[in-house]
């Protein structure tokens, strides 16, 4: 891997009440990679998601996003910073429209305060008409103009999960992070979003973190994985070298068997 990574993580760990979360877990994502994280339930992976986003303080390490810093600084403030994430579940306001749901991406761009969007003149109408049509965009990548009109709470599971990463590309993010994108989605619809995946990082040219279960998945679509176990990294590599670890076989299926 040439040249500075997009995001570095050094050293981190985490613990709750005395149980170590992530333990000395250090990695790295370079410009234009789909970086994986791989582990068994309660490996640690979401927990070191939500120390990258902010959610969690560790108790030891750095993040650093493309030179910057991330430990102690909110959530909010990371995502202006370029750092946008989808979760496991889905969490989109069931009420509002798609398009609604994907306007919400949009709000660190917002450049206007709330008397000029009242009158709706201006700075206001010119930053609305923009940012609707970056909108626009993500809905004709993602193939979503069907649904623009429904409630989020009335389309198929496998499009919310499609609106859910719509509303973090609509923040424009220099890095994307991906908890379970295919989590609870028919064969169809991993497919679907497996082609959304790789054009992601082939066509918009945005790093990516990707948590995920579906093993088949992963190892066709990262260029390197890391995998971890109650927390403790376990073995880093490319997809082909990973499924023939032996910790990584032991980890998941036991000694005698492989993935």
């Amino acid at each position: 891997m040439s040249g500075e990574p997009v995001l570095a993580v050094e050293d981190v760990s985490l613990s709750f009440a005395g149980v170590r979360a992530v333990d000395g877990v250090s990695f790295e994502v370079a410009a234009h990679e789909l970086f994986a994280i791989i582990g068994p339930n309660g490996a640690g992976k979401t927990s070191l998601f939500n120390v990258i986003s902010g959610v969690y303080r560790p108790d030891r390490g750095r993040v650093r996003f493309l030179g910057t810093d991330l430990v102690g600084r909110p959530p909010h403030r990371i995502a202006a910073l370029g750092v946008a994430r989808t979760f496991q579940n889905v969490e989109l306001f069931a009420h509002l429209t798609v398009l609604d749901n994907l306007m919400l991406g949009r709000h660190h761009h917002l450049r206007y305060g709330s008397l000029a969007a009242l009158a709706w003149i201006g700075r206001a109408r010119r930053s609305e008409l923009a940012n609707r049509g970056a909108v626009e965009e993500v809905i004709d990548f993602l193939e979503l103009e069907q649904w623009r009109r429904y409630p989020v709470g009335l389309v198929p599971f496998g499009v919310q999960k499609r609106v859910e990463l719509g509303r973090a590309l609509a923040m424009e993010p220099k890095l994307l992070m991906l908890d379970e994108p295919v989590a609870g989605m028919n064969l169809e619809e991993t497919e679907d979003m497996a082609r959304y995946i790789l054009d992601i990082r082939d066509e918009l040219d945005i790093p990516m973190i990707l948590v995920e279960h579906d093993m088949g998945l992963v190892m066709d679509l990262a260029d390197r994985v890391l995998a971890i176990d109650f927390g403790v990294p376990i073995a880093l590599g490319t997809p082909a070298e990973i499924q023939v670890d032996p910790a990584v076989i032991q980890a998941y299926l036991g000694a005698e068997q492989a993935l």
